[in-house]
């Protein structure tokens, strides 16, 4: 299931959002079509479903739902502020970085 980092804290609308990357305290600004993306990527249990809801809300087809969907969960992941699985974040150790 994808979802956003323990890290990363959102502030998502239908007028766009941004997500905080706690580590870096550098934002993330996110386009409408973005946001809506990462709304329904949280609120869905795969991508496909996601894209599915996607392409139904903005009227697209399915394939250019799910490469837009795609676009967003690829993006965010790249810079850590995402991912698929559920493993705890690594500790870090007095003056070394994880």
């Amino acid at each position: 299931m994808w979802q956003l980092r323990e890290s990363s804290h959102p502030v998502l609308t239908d007028e766009g959002g941004a997500i905080l990357n706690e580590h870096t305290g550098r934002w993330t600004y996110l386009t409408p079509t973005a946001s809506a993306a990462v709304m329904l990527l949280l609120a869905s249990t795969t991508q496909d479903e996601a894209a599915g809801r996607f392409a139904e809300q903005y009227g697209i087809p399915g394939e250019q739902a799910a490469a837009d969907v795609r676009t967003v969960a690829q993006a965010l992941a790249a810079q850590g502020l995402a991912g698929t699985n559920n493993a705890p974040p690594r500790r870090r150790r007095w003056g070394r970085r994880a």
